[in-house]
């Protein structure tokens, strides 16, 4: 078994962080908040440390899951941060969803230590974290790649090595934009159904069965239908997300319009209060605008 780090316990990083534990190794953890070290400590038997440099002075190989690429840059690279810890051969691996020119760097200044980096964004939400079933979208130098994939594996299901430096945050961006457009989408046919009176259940139906199928839209829909916004993946992070692909559009030269308005409605959605919900939760605002409530038939 071996010796690993992680820092960041929060709806993805908890759950990430037990799977490690479960399977035998011996982890070390940090998050800003001390109670969520102090329960996985109960909970499976995580090492609490009082910085992040704690956590790669006792690590081979260091995850991390945080909110964004300020908190990256702050945990790996700021005072007691994981790059004043870290040995030299030491890997450590960003799971979370950054801005990929910020990655690139990150990895540079890691390089230059003799500290090796991964950029490697996940997806699956809260069910795959919990469930050890996460998507790995991975850059870095492939064979570092290989030696932390074992790792990896208690943590995710499907694993994709996308190339250099910063190549998995492409992918990671990519697969979101075109999942937080599909919500728009589907935010705005729901409701345009439901003013008409078509039984959104009947519409999901058809949905399924014809070629706007979308897998997003069949998990999705019946939370909304049961007006469940429980967090799997919140709004405000998703917005995030969505700003980092427009970044990226701007530094590459890509235009990005639908994904633009797309921010829109997730801000408007932030600043109504629903920015803590489930992404899903961002079908509220159209159903304000449009006097309608998309949920389920009452019909017998």
């Amino acid at each position: 078994m071996a010796k690993l780090g992680f820092l960041g316990l929060g709806i993805m990083g908890y759950p990430m962080a037990r799977n490690l534990l479960n399977k035998g190794h011996e982890v070390a953890v940090w998050s800003f908040t001390a109670s969520k070290m102090e329960a996985l400590r109960t909970e499976a038997g995580a090492l609490p440390c009082a910085t992040p440099r704690e956590v790669a002075a006792a690590a081979e190989v260091v995850f991390l899951c945080v909110g964004d690429t300020a908190m990256a840059e702050t945990v790996i690279l700021g005072k007691d941060g994981l790059v004043e810890g870290a040995a030299p051969g030491c890997i450590i691996v960003d799971t979370s969803t950054v801005a990929p020119s910020a990655s690139v760097a990150i990895a540079e200044a890691l390089a230059a230590r003799g500290i090796h980096f991964l950029g490697a964004p996940v997806t699956g939400s809260k069910p795959g974290a919990e469930g050890g079933t996460l998507t790995f979208m991975v850059g870095g130098e492939r064979e570092v790649y290989e030696r932390a994939k074992p790792y990896m594996e208690a943590m995710g299901a499907n694993f994709y090595y996308c190339g250099g430096h910063g190549a998995g945050l492409h992918a990671k961006l990519t697969q979101n934009l075109i999942l937080s457009n599909l919500l728009q989408a589907f935010n705005e046919g729901m409701i345009l159904c439901s003013k008409a009176g078509v039984d959104p259940e009947l519409m999901l139906d058809i949905l399924n069965n014809s070629a706007a199928r979308s897998g997003l839209v069949s998990f999705k829909a019946p939370y909304v239908f049961a007006r469940n916004f429980e967090t799997n993946f919140s709004i405000k992070w998703m917005h995030k997300d969505v700003g980092l692909m427009l970044q990226s559009g701007d530094e590459q030269g890509v235009p990005l319009p639908l994904t633009a308005l797309t921010q829109q409605m997730l801000k408007v959605a932030i600043a109504e209060g629903y920015g803590d919900e489930d992404i899903c939760a961002s079908i509220k605002v159209l159903e304000r605008i449009a006097g309608v409530q998309v949920k389920k038939s009452e019909k017998l």
